[in-house]
């Protein structure tokens, strides 16, 4: 064989084993593109997984968020309906207040006691009274019904209350009605 022909050879193996390889690296990208759609699907499920787990998670969240807001407010037109009760037990007390009569005092009493046992159930169930009287007004719990001057009190102090605010569970629920001392 001459120097010619083992070149040839030569050249023909190399080219035939490039050929070889041409065909085994693209098996090889089929099988590398066949994994790495397996490891993008792979990894779609992970994101899709973590998605919806953390959806649900928000979503007991909102729940429990809503299920205390529930329990805390869900009284709320109840509770409000019965403070003109309060208030008329209030109004009740104050007329008779001065009374002499000894029949009226204990009707007195009894109407004090009646309202100080309303008030605690109130109060055991979130209703708490906005303190007025002798404050500085705040128009976020108070409602100014009117101004008037008044000697040896600060400017927008609270001198006189016509009703009295409620908050429940720290929402108010009701403002207090009130005057206030205008100096000017």
């Amino acid at each position: 064989m001459s120097d010619q022909e083992k070149m040839e050879e030569v050249v023909t193996e190399q080219e035939e084993t490039q050929a070889e390889g041409e065909v085994e690296s693209e098996e090889g990208v089929e099988a590398a593109g066949e994994e790495t759609e397996e490891n993008s699907e792979e990894e779609d499920f992970k994101q899709k997984f973590y998605y919806l787990a953390a959806e649900m998670d928000n979503m007991k969240k909102r729940f429990d968020r809503e299920k205390d807001n529930l329990l805390k407010f869900g009284n709320e037109k109840v509770l409000s309906g019965l403070l003109e009760v309060v208030d008329n037990l209030d109004r009740t007390a104050d007329a008779i207040s001065s009374d002499e009569d000894e029949k009226v005092k204990n009707i007195f009493n009894g109407i004090e006691m009646v309202r100080k046992q309303f008030l605690d159930v109130l109060k055991n169930n979130g209703l708490e009274k906005v303190e007025a009287l002798g404050e500085i007004f705040d128009p976020n719990v108070h409602e100014a019904m009117a101004q008037q001057p008044a000697e040896g009190k600060e400017d927008q102090e609270i001198i006189q209350v016509f009703q009295h605010g409620y908050k429940l569970n720290g929402r108010l629920l009701r403002a207090a009605k009130v005057v206030i001392a205008n100096n000017n």
